[in-house]
């Protein structure tokens, strides 16, 4: 009888072994080089201890968890921006403004907004400017096509729309020699600049005009524009009261600092 179970654990031990393709392979590697003792008994434990999990799944669930984050972080900081914009004078005296005009609100005699029953006039100011509030950049209204599940799935679309756009590119301006419209020639500024499209975007449209209009384009042209801009922004700083400290800091302590802290 204990032979029998001898033979039978070998046998079961033999099966378990051969049933799974990595398993052998790791087996047929065992008996090919007998002599690599510890890299045999790594390659053992470790299939014996790890527990085997599909990687896709694991994938799966990173993406999801990083696009949870990034959904419910722009949330926050799109309420963060409203709350801001209830504070400022300019703001929310416009959404009163706008309230007035539609009959939700109320003045009274001392131009103070009146308590209507059954009514919080602070969540209709908020719902006015939420309305009328353009918000860009980190602090926009959070949207699932900002996500990193969304860029997922749409990357196919994504990379063939710019496989289309890319050779359109090539073949009217590399080598048909036409002329950039407006599109191209923003494109181009946009590239110099180093900024992604939202943060283009970003700009007002008079911005983009008087980059139109002083051709920034041509790259000669941008490069003479963008030394301008830096020689303005380095006197700002050095008529800044901080920048003056730091100077002054800098000689009564011969020290140095790596980066200058700003506001």
């Amino acid at each position: 009888k204990a032979e029998a179970e001898a033979r039978f654990r070998v046998i079961a031990t033999a099966y378990e072994t051969l049933k799974d393709d990595q398993t052998r392979s790791d087996y047929d590697y065992y008996l090919d080089h007998p002599e690599e003792r510890f890299y045999n008994y790594y390659q053992y434990y470790r299939r014996r201890m790890v527990p085997k999990v599909d990687v896709r799944l694991v994938i799966l669930g990173t993406i999801l968890s990083i696009s949870l984050f990034q959904y419910f972080s722009a949330k926050q900081k799109y309420s963060e921006a409203i709350a801001y914009a209830m504070t400022v004078g300019k703001f929310r005296n416009m959404a009163i403004n706008a309230g007035v005009e539609r009959g939700v609100l109320e003045i009274d005699s001392k131009g103070k907004l009146k308590k209507i029953k059954g009514q919080n006039n602070e969540d209709i100011i908020k719902s006015i400017i939420e309305e009328n509030m353009d918000v860009r950049g980190g602090y926009k209204k959070e949207s699932v096509y900002d996500t990193l599940l969304w860029h997922c799935i749409a990357f196919p679309y994504v990379a063939f729309c710019y496989i289309c756009w890319y050779s359109k590119w090539v073949l009217k301006y590399w080598i048909k020699r036409e002329e950039y419209d407006d599109e191209a020639k923003l494109h181009l500024i946009r590239k110099y600049l180093g900024v992604s499209q939202n943060q283009f975007n970003c700009m007002s449209e008079d911005e983009h005009e008087d980059m139109l209009a002083r051709e920034l384009w041509i790259q000669d042209n941008f490069r003479k524009w963008k030394a301008e801009k830096d020689a303005e922004e380095q006197e700002k700083l050095i008529q800044s009261g901080r920048y003056k400290r730091y100077k002054r800091f800098m000689k009564n302590n011969a020290s140095t600092i790596s980066f200058l802290d700003e506001d």
